[in-house]
């Protein structure tokens, strides 16, 4: 795998960001996640998008972290925000989410985050369990979906 830092409107970065979004609205009956995203927002040093490639030169992982402050939506002071974490269906089960995963924790580390934190929802089982067996435990809600049952979020000490 070659992973690669891009911004979060390259073209790859969109397509993938169009399949995850059609996940999320299969999997929650919506329209996909309404969390406002820019890419400035992933640009350094305040954040970073990354995609996974395979051998072919095709995109076939996501993830990124942008950067997040104590303010109204429930975030702390030196907090970093997973977003948009997604595999390809044919490329599940390799451990590329790990990957990423890791190489975002190591770059926010380096740029002075203190926590990754991260929302998912209940009907991401498997994203649950990628994070809690990487190390991620239950914190306060936080973000666009904090007043959401179905919210979960995660955090950990970088």
């Amino acid at each position: 795998m070659d992973i690669r830092r891009v911004s979060f409107d390259h073209p790859d970065a969109v397509k993938l960001n169009d399949q995850v979004q059609a996940e999320y609205a299969a999997r929650y009956g919506d329209d996909g996640d309404a969390t406002p995203l820019s890419p400035s927002d992933f640009a350094p040093p305040n954040g970073v998008y990354l995609i996974a490639y395979d051998e072919f030169d095709s995109p076939v992982a996501t993830g990124g972290w942008r950067t997040q402050d104590a303010g109204d939506e429930g975030y702390g002071d030196g907090d970093a925000e997973l977003k948009r974490m997604y595999v390809v269906e044919q490329a599940r089960g390799r451990g590329l989410a790990r990957r990423i995963l890791a190489a975002l924790e190591e770059d926010a580390r380096a740029a002075g985050r203190l926590r990754m934190v991260l929302e998912t929802g209940d009907k991401q089982p498997e994203a649950i369990a990628l994070y809690l067996s990487s190390g991620y435990e239950p914190c306060a809600k936080f973000g666009y979906y904090r007043h959401y049952e179905s919210s979960r979020c995660y955090a950990k000490a970088l």
